[in-house]
């Protein structure tokens, strides 16, 4: 028996190479979909040299594409919203960049800080909107990529599909 440790490894690993998985070049599941959003939310030289802000219109920028995937950045100055909407066909991860924004669904309202992330499966129905005083950025993720936004009547009429335990943060 070894006294460093019970387990021994015989032979190099690195050298039996159909046991490593090779690393995935683009995103497949939820969780990378989710982790793919925390690294570029994590890397701000890759983004925040691109925002701008329009008082007129949410002002939007499509940061990278991949097979099947979107991914977007959004400014919101203060009062800007999205208007009661779902994603088509697209599911999404939604995260909170800088600032704070408020969430709105037929289950309820929920302030989402700067680390926040929500993720959404197709016929997700809610409203973002910039409540603050302050100037947000956010970051989406859109798979398969964004092809139609439905809006409908306000105030989220329609069922959510989630609830607060999917609001998830860093």
């Amino acid at each position: 028996m070894n006294s460093d440790s019970d387990l021994q490894i015989a032979g190099d690993i690195l050298e039996v190479p159909h046991l490593l998985q090779p690393p995935r070049e683009h995103p497949a599941t939820v969780a990378e979909f989710v982790g793919l959003a925390r690294s570029i939310a994590a890397d701000r030289a890759q983004w925040e040299h691109l925002v701008r802000y329009d008082a007129t219109t949410r002002w939007y920028h499509r940061l990278r594409t991949g097979p099947g995937y979107e991914v977007w950045l959004l400014s919101w100055v203060p009062g800007q919203g999205s208007g009661p909407h779902d994603h088509g066909r697209s599911s999404g991860v939604l995260t909170v960049l800088d600032g704070t924004l408020t969430e709105r669904t037929g289950r309820g309202t929920h302030a989402l800080e700067a680390g926040a992330q929500r993720v959404f499966a197709p016929g997700y129905v809610h409203e973002v909107v910039n409540d603050t005083l302050e100037p947000a950025v956010s970051l989406h993720v859109y798979y398969p990529g964004l092809t139609e936004m439905p809006m409908h009547a306000p105030q989220c009429s329609a069922p959510a599909t989630y609830d607060e335990a999917d609001v998830v943060t860093a």
